[in-house]
């Protein structure tokens, strides 16, 4: 299906660089339900970037979000069906006329007046600068900030480089260098902990620029706490098989290979000792490690074929 393109010209006029840095921007903005702030959103981003184009993706809102936008001077680009925040996204990259992708939130909760730290960063010649927000701002409870550690810790283990705040959408990329991955990028969520990983999985050079989060502008969020974890280890096993299966799949195995082997000393020596004799639980454990280290050898060749088109 087609989307909607609301607030601009059948012939699209080209961008100029009437800023600082040696790159066209386009802003990108995912929104669904977000008639009450996206225009104080777009005008405060539209005074940091004033040549910038401001791309408001609306997935589909029962309000009036897009025209709300669109007044506001934003283009604006309609989804015909409510299809994710991921997918809204991709829409907004695909669609993007500038060099440089920055991506935010249309509610509020990221400040414009950290976008000349992220962009000079960028024009540094990294591929992409992530907002990462402090541990204090980094989400609504204990549970959420903890959680979000434990994805950063392991995000780093698997691409084997420090990550800083992997779910922050607050971001800027090069959209040539984003295009190679936007097929990785999930149509939900978890599309800033993929966009990262890929690219760090890849080669590409990521930086992270300090920033403090907001509170949300009005509306009201649709974070759950069961929805929350159930997506937060759905998070995990996705990035585990895209990005480094081997790294976990192995250590396990490991584990299952000395739990076989604590099994069978338990047996020789305490439960029957000095009678050989190999226990159904050590055999289990053994061959359960053997199929262990072959999938991940096999998912560990999957997820390095996603990552060739850069060396071909």
């Amino acid at each position: 299906m087609q989307q909607d393109v609301i607030g601009a010209p059948e012939v699209a006029a080209p961008l100029e660089m009437c800023h600082p840095y040696p790159f066209r921007v386009t802003v990108v903005m995912p929104a669904y339900n977000e008639s009450h702030g996206i225009a104080k959103v777009v005008g405060r981003v539209r005074e940091a970037l004033p040549a910038a184009e401001i791309l408001v993706v609306d997935d589909c809102s029962r309000d009036d979000t897009a025209a709300q936008a669109a007044l506001a001077g934003a283009r604006v680009e309609r989804h015909p069906m409510n299809r994710g925040n991921g997918a809204a996204v991709k829409t907004g990259i695909r669609r993007a006329r500038g060099d440089v992708v920055l991506l935010m939130d249309a509610d509020g909760q990221m400040d414009p007046c950290y976008i000349p730290d992220i962009l000079g960063k960028l024009a540094e010649g990294y591929d992409m600068v992530v907002g990462a927000r402090s541990r204090t701002t980094q989400g609504d409870n204990i549970a959420r900030r903890w959680g979000n550690r434990a994805l950063d810790a392991l995000g780093g283990y698997l691409v084997e480089s420090p990550v800083l705040d992997l779910t922050s959408g607050y971001r800027a990329m090069r959209r040539t260098v984003i295009m190679e991955f936007i097929h990785l990028l999930p149509n939900r969520y978890s599309y800033p902990t993929t966009s990262t990983l890929a690219l760090l999985k890849g080669g590409y050079s990521v930086t992270y620029v300090p920033i403090e989060g907001q509170r949300r502008q009005g509306g009201q969020s649709g974070q759950k706490l069961l929805k929350n974890g159930v997506r937060f280890g759905l998070i995990i096993l996705r990035i585990v098989s895209l990005f480094a299966p081997l790294r976990v799949y192995f250590p396990v195995s490991i584990v299952m290979v000395l739990l076989a082997l604590v099994s069978f000393m338990i047996s020789f020596f305490i439960t029957d000792p000095l009678r050989f004799h190999i226990p159904n639980s050590a055999v289990g454990l053994f061959v359960g490690s053997i199929i262990v280290f072959m999938f991940g050898l096999n998912a560990e060749q999957i997820a390095a074929l996603r990552f060739q088109r850069r060396e071909e």
